[in-house]
């Protein structure tokens, strides 16, 4: 790590004068030895860096939704040149360049700040060593040596002996206390901006490799930082969880403000606009106005389950979505509250057919075959007789009538009766067995 941290020197001057300004600013408050004014100045470190990184982060969220959207083209090309690798390779590089995508952008933000990070652990480890780096001059490196956050030494690790925690003036339980709590802290963190990521902001009508490369990555990452977290000192753990923990909050707005199309944090973003677009008629912000131009903009068949719910709750309500993000009311619904009705009194009302009793039904059978003519072609029954068609539309309550028609050698065929082929016995068959059908 030591090593690592000596390619990024050149960053150390800086970093050393942004800590030495935030603490004369709050060693002006807390006192200038204390871990308060130390531990806030690595803080506010945090702060400005990830304000400045802001632009890479908005960059970072576009990227990774673009590649969510091009991974159903990118498996079409794995699958289409399997055997070729240089071909698919170069047809991916086509596909980044035609939709503008670069692959190392939803890294961007994690390699902008490492040269910080890195500065950081430099100018630590001089403190723990005793040397002046930077702006840290003398009277400087003797306060960060006195200053104790929860009991442990700016400068100390995990695993330190115990004979260096003592010369930094405290013990080594005190120090992997801190540092244990602290690295958990860490991972957690760490876990949970990749799970929410996972669970509310991935458009879960697509399934790609790239989301089980994102989820494999929710174990990895928290796990990688617990193991490397025992040689951090305690000011670079201060960092990295409070970077964590702006990465955490920063996340949870946008998947709030601005979430995935198709994502379930869509879903819940456009049913809270409905219930205020219903209760209040109008749109609140222009961000509200924006989603509703991006939605009203598609065609149907464009548009994802949430997109098409909240258009036709939209419309069940008397409201109508218009391509420049706002609402306005139906034109059902005006008709409505002229005639000062609701609007789900004013629709048609649909109309359920009359249920029949069963008497009623077999009546109504009986009088349709009596009504049909009687010069119908008469069938010709198994025994040779022939019958008329009056015989033989008869319904199971015209049994005891006389029929006048038939010859007397005829003989009613029963209702589940078939016509024997040629060759077939006559009679009622036995059913087949079913390996034989």
């Amino acid at each position: 790590m030591d090593t690592i941290a000596s390619l990024f020197s050149f960053i150390t001057t800086p970093v050393s004068w942004v800590i030495v300004q935030f603490h004369s600013l709050y060693g002006a408050i807390f006192g200038p030895d204390t871990g308060w004014a130390w531990g806030l100045s690595i803080v506010s470190l945090v702060v400005l860096i990830r304000i400045c990184l802001i632009p890479l982060f908005v960059k970072q969220i576009k990227s990774t939704r673009g590649m969510q959207a091009l991974q159903p083209k990118m498996k079409a090309i794995q699958e289409r040149y399997k055997s070729d690798k240089q071909r698919q390779s170069e047809e991916m590089m086509k596909l980044y360049k035609e939709t503008g995508t670069n692959p190392l952008s939803s890294c961007l933000p994690i390699i902008a700040q490492s040269p910080f990070f890195f500065a950081l652990y430099h100018v630590l480890s001089a403190i723990a060593n005793g040397q002046t780096k930077g702006y840290i001059d003398k009277p400087l490196l003797e306060s960060a040596q006195k200053a104790h956050i929860f009991g442990a030494p700016l400068a100390a690790k995990f695993m330190d002996s115990s004979d260096k925690v003592a010369a930094l003036g405290a013990t080594l339980t005190d120090v992997r206390i801190v540092t244990a709590v602290m690295i958990i802290m860490m991972s957690a963190s760490q876990f949970y901006t990749q799970r929410q990521l996972m669970t509310k902001n991935v458009d879960m009508s697509v399934k790609t490799p790239f989301m089980q490369q994102q989820k494999m990555l929710m174990y990895v990452f928290p796990l990688m930082f617990a193991v490397m977290g025992v040689n951090f000192p305690v000011g670079v753990l201060v960092y990295w969880l409070t970077t964590n923990v702006w990465t955490m909050g920063q996340q949870m707005f946008v998947i709030h403000r601005n979430p995935t199309p198709g994502s379930q944090a869509q879903a819940g973003l456009l049913e809270r606009m409905q219930k205020h677009l219903i209760a209040h008629g109008s749109t609140r912000t222009r961000h509200q106005r924006n989603i509703i131009k991006g939605i009203a903009s598609k065609e149907t068949k464009d548009r994802n389950d949430a997109e098409r719910k909240f258009i036709t709750t939209l419309s069940k309500s008397g409201l109508v979505a218009q391509a420049d993000g706002t609402v306005e009311k139906s034109d059902a619904a005006v008709a409505a509250e002229a005639e000062g009705m609701s609007l789900a009194e004013a629709a048609p009302k649909r109309q359920q057919p009359k249920r029949q009793t069963k008497a009623k039904r077999q009546t109504g059978a009986a009088q349709t075959g009596q009504a049909q003519p009687g010069g119908a072609k008469a069938a010709e029954k198994p025994g040779g007789a022939k019958a008329t068609g009056d015989s033989s539309e008869k319904t199971s309550l015209d049994k005891s009538e006389p029929q006048a028609d038939s010859e007397p050698d005829a003989k009613p065929a029963s209702r589940n009766a078939r016509q024997a082929k040629p060759g077939q016995r006559k009679g009622q068959q036995r059913p087949k067995h079913p390996s034989k059908k």
